[in-house]
């Protein structure tokens, strides 16, 4: 092993001027291309040894216990179907209700455990259709392979004013899977701003036309956002031209529809089940261009349980942006994350936001609702996992 010598780029990331984020952008797709293979990853070639897919659902908890196929896997239709085997056969071992995992949803259950066998249900009907999800096109299941969580804190870059920042590693590989680039293609999560209308459409982001005039708050708000619209479209720029059979994948039309049914699918089961079957409505509605030819769609769905089920969507999607929004205002991260040095604030703002709440309740259910599902609190994940 060698240490690799450089800075995380999260350290400098923000000191980075346009053209240096532009350049470190076009290193992360250039390096991609060169990682994935364009040809694939020959998975019978002697030269090479593959082992499991080490993805963290297929391992967590309990599941990695489970005698199921993780791979490597010789066909996508094998990859498409192993998550969803691995679920069911741990929900046959551990069959028990829960109440969501995230707290913040809970409300749109009534606070009533759910019962595992909706979810069984959904995914037997995944399974009916796994494997009309493969692309027509066989080059989009070339198995690849590609970094799990590209992102500023897991990229080591190297600067210095004769050849500017420069992409020197990247860490945290563990759960780095080869699959078929039609599953593994995409903006990284943490660079990706699709809920910007700028950066949906490909616009060539600019900074406000008056720009010079905003005040000090203003000013970085339009930096940051600029910022956010520049990373994605330069991303998805140099991916179209040194990424091209990644580029094929990501702009095929069903790929964002496969990619939410394998990954609902393969998920733990937290005590919901409205995702996957929302896809699933979806891939009945889109069959044709999903499947292609005249095959009928194996599963369906009546109206009265799609209106329902979008009706559940709907409030769960208000609940995570009530959620976010909250989250965003008390400077939390991802699944909680915060720094050190704004940890003790954090926890102290969180602790009179609950006692507000309580105060403001106006009945005592209400304040049981609070005490018992405070999205906040230290819960005991163990019956999740």
């Amino acid at each position: 092993m060698q240490f690799v010598r450089g800075s995380k780029l999260s350290d400098v990331w923000p000191s980075l001027g346009e053209q240096e984020v532009i350049s470190v952008v076009r290193q992360f797709t250039q390096l991609e291309s060169k990682v994935a293979a364009g040809l694939g990853i020959p998975l019978e070639d002697e030269r090479f040894c593959v082992g499991p897919d080490t993805r963290l659902t297929l391992w967590f908890g309990r599941r990695s216990k489970l005698d199921v196929n993780r791979g490597p896997y010789l066909s996508a239709e094998a990859t498409l179907v192993a998550g969803a085997r691995k679920e069911l056969a741990y929900l046959k071992q551990f069959d028990q209700p829960l109440l969501p995992f995230r707290r913040e949803r809970r409300a749109g259950y009534q606070y009533q455990e759910q019962s595992p066998s909706a979810h069984i249900e959904n995914l037997n009907l995944y399974l009916l259709i796994a494997s009309s999800l493969v692309p027509r096109d066989p080059t989009l299941s070339r198995f690849c392979i590609r970094h799990p969580d590209l992102q500023p804190s897991n990229i080591v870059v190297s600067r210095s004013p004769d050849s500017g920042c420069q992409v020197v590693g990247l860490l945290d590989w563990q759960h780095a899977s080869i699959l078929p680039i039609f599953l593994l293609a995409g903006v990284p999560q943490r660079l990706q701003n699709y809920n910007d209308p700028v950066s949906q459409s490909m616009t060539p982001p600019s900074l406000p036309e008056h720009f010079d005039e905003l005040d000090g708050t203003e000013r970085a708000g339009a930096e940051e956002v600029y910022r956010d619209r520049l990373v994605h479209y330069h991303y998805v720029t140099s991916m179209e031209e040194c990424n091209k059979l990644h580029y094929a994948a990501f702009t095929d039309p069903m790929h964002a529809l496969r990619g939410r049914l394998f990954l609902h699918a393969g998920s733990p089961w937290e005590g919901e089940t409205f995702e996957l079957k929302l896809a699933l409505i979806q891939a009945t509605e889109r069959w044709k261009a999903l499947r292609g030819g005249d095959v009928p769609c194996p599963i369906e769905f009546d109206a009265e349980d799609v209106r329902e089920t979008r009706k559940l969507n709907e409030v769960q999607e208000k609940a995570d942006m009530l959620f976010a929004t909250c989250q965003n205002m008390i400077g939390l991260g991802e699944d909680g994350w915060v720094s050190t040095e704004d940890y003790e604030d954090a926890v102290a703002l969180l602790k009179k936001s609950k006692e507000k709440g309580l105060a403001d309740a106006q009945s005592a259910e209400e304040r049981a609702e609070i005490m018992g599902h405070w999205p906040w609190d230290d819960m005991d994940e163990g019956k999740y996992m």
